[in-house]
């Protein structure tokens, strides 16, 4: 699971990129690897922005940051986004997100 999640996730200067698919409508809300992608799955409809700024909402909460740290830039429109964390570490990232997708395995 690690070695598949750090290709997509990435760092640059002052931020740490995530490469993840989103699922609208969904039953739950949270991260799952499914065939070497992150997933998020929200119960939110993707009208008016609302599965994006779920994704920003549950990103921001899982790594204990504002949402203004997060913010999505690339894919706005499709179910593939690039989401930007500013200021924090890729090993903090990877650690969230990996307790994040235990936590959803013992759903």
């Amino acid at each position: 699971m690690e070695e598949a999640l750090r290709k997509l996730v990435t760092s640059g200067d002052g931020y740490v990129d995530i490469l993840v698919y989103v699922k609208p409508e969904s039953s739950f809300t949270g991260l799952r690897m499914e065939a070497g992608e992150l997933v998020f799955y929200t119960d939110e409809p993707p009208l008016e922005g609302r599965a994006n700024a779920s994704l920003v909402r549950y990103i921001a909460r899982l790594l204990g940051i504002p949402t203004s740290r997060v913010e999505i830039v690339y894919g706005q429109r499709s179910r593939t986004k690039r989401v930007r964390v500013y200021e924090v570490d890729e090993e903090t990232v990877i650690q969230k997100i990996i307790e994040a997708l235990r936590e959803t395995e013992q759903r």
